[in-house]
């Protein structure tokens, strides 16, 4: 006898308990967990059978799905009011296009019984990269996107994709964040480079960066849940107003390590990586100014000297 209840993605939201459907579940996701302390029903996406059982001790319920194998997310649709997608695009794009197929698939899972069953919220964390080299500039979220690399470009296309969305009810919010660090987070301080001496840009070279503290990271994912503002941008930043070389010096004087050597852009191309060079290619200063009149954020750590400092 078929049964007259209606799927959970047929009902209004109002008769629909708050679900929370976290994609991209690593380090900060499992801090987001920490910080509702089971205030929401989480359900936490994960393409790693293994993961199952520390995801569930998090308190999420853990679904296993591939973002880069469609099929695997049908079961999406109509599971949660709300979602967090912290998942990064693929490392290389299908066909040479700069697409981010899986923030493609996720949304099209999501919406796979029309829109009806859509998230009520979506919050996308995405990149500063998309911003490309502003020369040192302060640059606030109206700053027009210039991606300087493919990375970049397919976080812009995450973010056209997601905005595209929302249009159809779902409000979207979307983080634009820099180099997250915590004492307690894999690579999460610049200690293992100071210890392997990898040298910085000399001062006439140097290039602003900007920071977060993966707490507070975790704080403005969780304020854009529930105050951000339809189609708005945020930067996920604290208040660090230094360039990278004073960075590294900051973090080996705190820690007593050697401070690193310093080279001209053209010695650093010599010695470095492409992927290293070329987060020394882009300098941008970030207002916050939404983060924390918008969606009231209150910063722990407002900048890296205190946030190494506490977690020394």
């Amino acid at each position: 006898m078929p049964s007259n209840r209606l799927p959970l993605g047929a009902l209004p939201a109002r008769f629909r308990r708050a679900r929370l459907l976290v994609v991209g579940c690593g380090d900060v996701g499992q801090r987001v967990l920490r910080q509702l302390g089971g205030r929401l029903r989480v359900l936490a996406l994960t393409s790693s059978p293994e993961r199952v059982p520390a995801l569930r001790a998090a308190g999420a319920v853990p679904l296993v799905g591939d973002l880069d194998r469609p099929a695997t997310l049908r079961r999406l649709a109509g599971l949660a009011t709300r979602v967090l997608h912290l998942a990064p695009p693929p490392r290389e794009s299908a066909g040479g296009a700069d697409r981010d197929t899986r923030t493609r698939a996720l949304l099209q899972a999501l919406a796979a019984r029309g829109a009806v069953a859509a998230p009520d919220v979506l919050v996308y964390g995405s990149t500063t990269g998309v911003y490309g080299d502003c020369g040192g500039a302060w640059i606030d979220e109206t700053r027009a996107v210039v991606p300087a690399t493919a990375r970049g470009r397919r976080r812009v296309d995450a973010e056209r994709a997601v905005r595209g969305f929302g249009a159809r009810g779902t409000r979207v919010s979307i983080l634009r964040i820099p180099g997250i660090y915590a004492p307690d987070r894999p690579a999460g301080t610049p200690r293992e480079r100071l210890l392997r001496a990898t040298p910085a840009l000399r001062v006439e070279d140097d290039v602003y960066t900007n920071h977060i503290h993966a707490e507070d990271l975790a704080r403005a994912c969780i304020a854009a849940l529930f105050r951000g503002r339809p189609q708005r941008v945020y930067h996920a930043s604290d208040d660090t107003q230094l360039r990278m070389g004073e960075y590294f010096d900051l973090a080996a004087d705190l820690y007593g390590l050697p401070r690193p050597p310093r080279l001209s852009r053209a010695e650093a191309a010599a010695q470095l990586s492409p992927m290293q060079m070329s987060f020394m290619a882009e300098s941008r200063r970030l207002r916050n100014r939404r983060l924390k009149d918008e969606l009231r954020v209150r910063l722990a750590w407002h900048d890296v000297a205190q946030g190494l400092e506490a977690g020394r």
